[in-house]
């Protein structure tokens, strides 16, 4: 009679909450010893054989170049699929698409609009699922900033980020870090613009909500933003301009908050409107090494998701 090995569950990365604080921290630190060796050139292939699709309904720059160097550094393979090259949700239903997919590669990557696209196929994947961006979420990045905030300030339990800007899935994602890993989100958008109850939750003493985005920075240790306009949401552009023009991070933005502070951006941005162009090429952005650290935390992520915990 031959033994049978009960595989281990699968785990997708759809939501920054769906990983626990032991988790994230894990991938934190893993990603430091992944992000060395890289800068030492010494070879990390632990995903050698290994293949990642990467599904794109929503086109961008960083998450394909981030995710797709990081699985090559790591020795595995790439495949990558847009609205012209795939079926997803259009001739074929989703679940389809995603029983299918996930019999021939390793790993997803999936860059879409609602978040119910990437549930639905994570539910019918045989294997792990990353969110590479929704209308709702977008944990890689909020990953890749918390990583770059502890490399120049260390752990970011306790401090204070600011958001400035609209109530979009960057907002939603910080939320969901600041109650898992203990740090206070402080909040500020046109009316209009602000979260919406029911994706906040439980927020607890988290959240708090200013009308003033000067007084949203006044001691924060991190200052954050992103476009006025995301992406889909074009035909408001004009209406938004307006609304958001005191929202700009600029220097006296800057002043208030935490002597210590960093500016981020996930990027792109445009100077003049969300960040003057003073703070987002000053010395207290950090937006250059955010960016290139996408690709560490998520050779962090990837390597985590197929192969568990290394030490």
């Amino acid at each position: 009679m031959s033994s049978t090995v009960n595989p281990a569950p699968i785990r997708h990365f759809l939501k920054f909450d769906d990983l626990s604080k032991e988790d994230i921290l894990y991938l934190l630190s893993r990603a430091r010893f992944i992000k060395q060796r890289f800068k030492n050139y010494e070879p990390h292939m632990t995903l050698h054989d290994r293949t990642l699709a990467m599904v794109f309904e929503k086109a961008s720059t960083r998450t394909r170049v981030s995710f797709e160097a990081g699985m090559y550094q790591m020795g595995g393979s790439v495949i990558h699929l847009t609205t012209n090259d795939s079926q997803l949700g259009r001739a074929e239903p989703i679940e389809d698409t995603a029983r299918v997919i996930s019999r021939m590669v390793d790993l997803v990557m999936i860059r879409t609009f609602g978040q119910e696209r990437i549930d639905l196929f994570a539910k019918y994947s045989r294997v792990p699922v990353i969110n590479g961006l929704t209308n709702e979420y977008h944990p890689c990045q909020i990953l890749a900033d918390i990583f770059t905030y502890n490399e120049f300030r260390g752990s970011i339990a306790g401090k204070t980020v600011a958001w400035i800007g609209d109530g979009n899935n960057m907002a939603y994602t910080w939320l969901q870090a600041a109650k898992l890993l203990g740090f206070k989100l402080h909040f500020s958008s046109p009316q209009g613009y602000s979260l919406d109850p029911e994706l906040i939750g439980d927020a607890g003493d988290a959240l708090s909500v200013f009308e003033s985005p000067h007084e949203a920075c006044r001691g924060a240790h991190l200052v954050t933003t992103d476009v006025w306009t995301s992406m889909g949401f074009e035909d408001e552009n004009e209406a938004r301009r307006k609304a958001f023009s005191d929202w700009c991070v600029d220097d006296e933005m800057m002043a208030l908050a935490d002597p210590e502070a960093l500016f981020m951006h996930c990027l792109p941005a445009h100077r003049g409107e969300e960040v003057t162009a003073s703070v987002i090429d000053g010395p207290q952005s950090v937006v250059w090494d955010e960016a290139e650290n996408r690709m560490h935390v998520q050779k962090a992520l990837m390597e985590f998701l197929l192969l568990g915990k290394l030490d």
